[in-house]
């Protein structure tokens, strides 16, 4: 596209116009160019691809806000309540955006209430995926894993390593599943396992970031 400005005292001067006209003739000859004003491109970009409205998380009130984010840290909606009072601003209404105010309150929270958003997170196929009582974003991410359709051997393994892990660190094993196949995963599980804790916290917590991040992709762009 290119565009031609015509201001309206100088257009008319002689060198101006000659230029004008050279410019129309070459177009002319070579075919094919669409001569429209602002307003006829403006209303062709219109018709062609009209304004999509979408959910901006800067603009929602906080009971919305926290109704449609509050999950995003499993049953921790406390993250989503706190985000909201940072003054959120259009930098947040995408997804890249609003994990960083969502991850900065989970970074700046106590120990304590880090490992209550870990404790909060399921077992992978564990007894609540049994009994269908997951969240449908843990059942999702679960599934795109295959962890829902394992073999009686392969239900063992996991039930064996969740109750290792959690008795040598306290709290649930916690990976991106959407990241791993289920070979990838029995491989972090058995190498994570035998990290010390403290090393083991600092990554839980890297993993739930990202699970956040991959969920927030799934609701904005």
């Amino acid at each position: 596209m290119m565009s031609v400005g015509l201001h309206c005292r100088l257009a008319g001067r002689p060198g101006k116009a000659a230029g004008l006209v050279r410019f129309l003739d070459h177009i002319a000859a070579r075919g094919g160019a669409w001569v429209a004003t602002r307003g006829r491109i403006a209303a062709h970009w219109a018709a062609l691809h009209p304004p999509v409205r979408r959910e901006r998380p800067s603009q929602m009130d906080s009971a919305a806000f926290v109704a449609r984010f509050g999950g995003v840290f499993e049953h921790s909606p406390w993250v989503a309540e706190r985000a909201w009072r940072l003054e959120l601003g259009p930098a947040h209404d995408s997804a890249a955006g609003l994990h960083n105010a969502l991850a900065r309150v989970f970074r700046s929270a106590s120990q304590d209430e880090r490992m209550g958003v870990l404790r909060a997170h399921p077992d992978l196929a564990g007894k609540l995926a049994a009994a269908r009582r997951l969240t449908a974003e843990s059942t999702a991410e679960q599934a795109s894993a295959g962890l829902d359709a394992l073999t009686d051997a392969e239900r063992a393994t996991f039930q064996r390593l969740n109750a290792d892990y959690v008795a040598r660190h306290g709290f649930p094993f916690i990976i991106a599943v959407r990241d791993h196949d289920k070979e990838g995963i029995l491989r972090a599980f058995e190498t994570r396992l035998a990290q010390d804790s403290a090393a083991e916290f600092a990554t839980a917590c890297t993993q739930v970031e990202r699970i956040a991040a991959l969920r927030l992709k799934e609701m904005l762009p």
